[in-house]
């Protein structure tokens, strides 16, 4: 029986086993392994906890770049809106501008012409005193001739201006 190596290795294997029963370690070992059991459900809440604050963050900041588009947007919008405006004052302004241009350009036309009528008329004038103070002095001779000359020459340029 002492030649039998498995029942010797059986039988330090139960005395071993017996010897740590009776010391506890088997209450050590499963202490260390519900405390690596709850260091390990710790880290799983913990990394629960930063996946939920970084979905909340992505979220806070896909709504903070939406509103940074649509805001962009209605900026844009608004510059839009902002020329479209100008360029149309800026149109009604020119198209006043050259309408006075135009209008001062006529009555300035007017005035030249007006001014130019009047000068005819008064070279008209002069002209036809001279002819008719030459026509009357070859005519009319003495006094007469002279009084009766200066009456016609004051009726025509009276009546030619």
């Amino acid at each position: 029986m002492l030649t039998n190596t498995y029942l010797w290795s059986a039988v330090g294997l139960v005395i071993f086993f017996a010897v740590l029963v009776k010391f506890g370690v088997h209450n050590t070992i499963l202490r260390a392994l519900d405390s690596r059991g709850e260091k390990i459900a710790a880290e799983l809440a913990e990394a629960k906890k930063l996946r939920e604050d970084a979905q909340k963050l992505l979220a806070e900041y896909e709504a903070k770049r939406k509103a940074a588009e649509a805001e962009a947007e209605a900026i844009i919008a608004a510059a839009r809106d902002e020329a479209e405006r100008l360029a149309k004052d800026a149109d009604v302004k020119m198209a006043d501008f050259v309408a006075r241009r135009t209008k001062a350009a006529e009555l300035k036309i007017a005035q030249a012409e007006a001014q130019a009528t009047a000068d005819v008329r008064a070279a008209a004038a002069d002209a036809a005193a001279k002819a008719a103070e030459q026509l009357l002095r070859g005519q009319m001779t003495g006094k007469a001739g002279a009084d009766m000359l200066a009456r016609s020459l004051g009726d025509i340029k009276g009546k030619l201006n």
